[in-house]
Formats: C-alpha cells, sequence, structure tokens
C-alpha cells in the first residue's frame, strides 16, 4: 500500500483527510508542523506528502523546497480560497498538485490517487518505449528524462506533461485540453498549465524566454515542435 504524509496544523482537517485516506486504502502518517513533516519523511518516506501551505514553524512552501531537494515525492498542496499568487509559488517551488480550502475529502482522495496513478500507474505497467527529439531522451516505464545525458530533476506533473507533447508533435493543446488529459480534470484553474509549461520551458529550452520547442500558439494554447526534423 502507498504512504501518504498528511501535514496539517488543524487536527479536525487532519483527521478527516486521514480517515478518507486510508478507506482508499493508503498507509497514513499526520503531523502538524514543517519540522515535524520533515522528521516523518526521513523516518519513513512517503509516496506522496499532503501538505498544508501555512503551517507553525515553517511554511509549506520551505518544507517544499526541502523535500524536493531530497528527492522527487510527489506533492499535494492544500492553499486558502483565493491564494492565487501563493498557489502560483507553491506550484513554481515544486508541487504536483494543489487542493483550495474548504474542499472535500473525497476529491482530496481522488487528487491523490490520480498523482499515484500517473506514477506507479506507469511504472508498473508495460514498458513503454522510449521518447527521443534532438539531444532529449524520455523514458516513461522508468520515469527519467535526460538532456545531453544528463537527468533532467523534473516533478510528476512536468514529466507527464513532457510526455503528453512528445507523444503528440506539431498538434495545438489548449490550456483546458491539457488541464483535462494531462492532469484529468475537466474544471480547474488553468493558470496551473501556465505555471508547469513555464517551469518545463526552463529545464529544456536552451532560452526559455524564446523557446523552439514548447512553442505559444497565440491565442490558442501551446505547440511542440520537435528540433530533430
Amino acid at each position: 500500500m502507498s504512504r501518504v504524509l498528511v501535514v496539517d496544523d488543524d487536527p479536525t482537517v487532519s483527521e478527516v483527510v486521514g480517515r478518507y485516506l486510508r478507506r482508499a486504502g493508503f498507509v497514513v502518517d499526520l503531523v502538524g508542523d514543517g519540522p515535524a513533516a520533515l522528521r516523518a519523511a526521513a523516518a519513513a518516506a512517503p509516496d506522496l506528502v499532503v501538505l498544508d501551505l501555512m503551517l507553525p514553524g515553517m511554511s509549506g512552501l520551505e518544507v517544499c523546497r526541502r523535500l524536493r531537494a531530497d528527492g522527487d515525492v510527489p506533492i499535494v498542496m492544500l492553499t486558502a480560497l483565493g491564494d492565487e499568487a501563493d498557489r502560483v509559488v507553491g506550484l513554481e517551488t515544486g508541487a504536483d498538485d494543489y487542493v483550495t480550502k474548504p474542499f472535500s475529502p473525497r476529491e482530496l482522495a481522488l487528487r491523490v490517487q490520480s498523482v499515484l496513478r500517473r506514477t506507479g500507474g506507469t511504472r508498473a505497467g508495460a514498458p513503454a518505449p522510449e521518447l527521443e527529439d534532438g539531444d532529449l531522451r524520455v523514458n516513461p516505464a522508468a520515469y527519467l528524462a535526460f538532456r545531453n545525458n544528463t537527468q533532467l530533476p523534473l516533478t510528476v506533473r512536468e514529466f507527464d506533461l513532457l510526455v503528453h507533447f512528445l507523444r503528440h508533435p506539431g498538434r495545438v493543446f489548449t490550456r483546458a485540453d491539457l488541464l483535462e488529459q494531462v492532469w484529468g480534470w475537466t474544471v480547474g484553474d488553468q493558470a496551473t498549465v501556465t505555471v508547469h509549461v513555464r517551469r518545463l520551458r526552463e529545464k529544456i529550452e536552451d532560452d526559455p524566454a524564446r523557446p523552439v520547442r514548447i512553442v505559444t500558439a497565440w491565442g490558442v494554447g501551446y505547440r511542440y515542435d520537435r528540433t530533430d526534423r
């Protein structure tokens, strides 16, 4: 069973979230602050972290940064309703998904399952062929991406987005398309897509300000142009 670490200083929220996640078949660890989260992650490596943005002692953003420095564990961030700037910063820090408070515990459990399915499901399934474009090489089965033979530090969402683009070169996707086909959301904040595209460009483009791979189709969305044509 997958282990989920829930980090929230509200005991009521933690209890309800923990109960729903356990019903969904997860092993759940509950902690109430940032330092405790880092200790818990070091003691028993989680498969995913549900992380509140506002925490005593250490912010959720700082916890996210430290977890990201130690590995690529998926992170679902909890944010207050309307804190769009904080959500964007959280995504830029490395969170893979976010849920706004107040939220449905059932929705959160589904989001957790969705993120884990994208990692565990791909790894457990039949080997997928490698994808290549010039100096870029991606192994979907192993969840590894390389550029000039150097491994790229991609989050789960960045990796899924890159694979999606590589499998559909030359096709224009709207932000709504990407939100549904990569995130699995039919409703959501399309700024999420914008943030992830920007972060992915920073890792695969020579000049992210003048991208040649993930290009903008103005007024529509994004298109992946191969460089080895």
